[in-house]
């Protein structure tokens, strides 16, 4: 059971990941951005394409760092794919979203159309690397590391938990001590009264995208890293990623770290008692019965 919930907890770190990315839209501008789970696919075959198509091609050595399954050629791809994820989410707002924020159109077109742009990248990255499940760098051998308990927790799962904690903190210390920061904290709590105060909003909103979408590729190299990679990844996180959003109260960053650790846990440790087809109706179940409780969230009703 430990080992289980130290797996959930590594589950819940990735969904977490991407539903701070999907809260922080949502805070702002009230948008709920069914691409995101896409953008997730995006990044991580963004990566694979650098690590195994271009950084070969250019003569990047890939030597691996100690019993990681992965060497320079990640660490390099990371930081570009998240840079490459954030510029395409700009764009999306820039080109579809903007305009029909502009005509005030319905949530529901609004919502729509996120669901086309999700099916436009999911089809772009099915076109592309097809429908079969890769690897970043396949044949590598990847040995647990026995912990009390009787816990076996491979390194490359250590370096997960280790850059989600980093890029945490990062946002937190972005969004408390910058000016942009403060800015976006001001116009997801008003953005009219944050508009008449001098603040560029709109500047406000591409950061916003630029943020969120970068931590969605984050949270899909992560998920590659951990499993494997296939054109349906981050549709299928979709539902646990605004399930954890929905627990830990819409538009807090805090709360959406919490529901995904907890979304992450709840599915593991119900593969103890239930097939593994069940995981995202019991996560949901938990979800259901917190929100009985305290229906605005577990930090509902005040934002990041």
């Amino acid at each position: 059971m430990a080992e289980l919930i130290v797996y959930g907890i590594v589950l819940g770190s990735i969904i977490a990941l991407g539903a701070i990315g999907l809260t922080l839209v949502y805070g702002i501008l009230r948008f709920a951005n069914f691409a995101h789970g896409d953008l997730m696919t995006a990044g991580a075959f963004i990566a694979f394409f650098l690590v195994t198509g271009l950084f070969p091609w250019l003569g990047i050595p890939d030597t691996t760092f100690g019993s990681l399954s992965f060497g320079w050629r990640m660490a390099l791809a990371f930081p570009i794919a998240m840079a490459c994820v954030a510029v395409v989410s700009i764009l999306l707002d820039r080109i579809l979203y903007r305009p029909l924020r502009l005509k005030r159109s319905g949530s529901v077109i609004l919502a729509m159309s996120a669901l086309g742009a999700s099916f436009i990248i999911r089809m772009i990255v099915l076109i592309l690397w097809g429908a079969d499940y890769r690897l970043y760098r396949p044949g590598v051998l990847r040995p647990a590391i026995q912990l009390p308990l009787e816990i076996k927790i491979r390194p490359d799962q250590i370096f997960l938990l280790l850059v989600v904690l980093t890029l945490v903190i990062l946002l937190y210390l972005f969004l408390q001590r910058t000016k942009m920061g403060k800015a976006m904290r001001a116009t997801s709590d008003n953005m009219e009264l944050a508009r008449v105060s001098g603040i560029d909003t709109e500047r406000v909103i591409i950061w916003t995208w630029g943020i969120g979408g970068a931590l969605a590729g984050a949270g899909g190299i992560l998920y590659g890293i951990d499993v494997q990679l296939h054109g349906g990844m981050g549709w299928n996180f979709l539902l646990p990623l605004f399930a954890a959003t929905i627990l830990g109260g819409i538009g807090n960053m805090y709360g959406a770290l919490i529901g995904g650790l907890v979304m992450g846990v709840a599915q593991q440790v119900s593969t103890a008692y239930l097939l593994p087809t069940y995981k995202p109706a019991v996560a949901f179940i938990v979800m259901i019965v917190i929100l009985l409780v305290r229906p605005q969230g577990i930090f509902g009703g005040r934002r990041a």
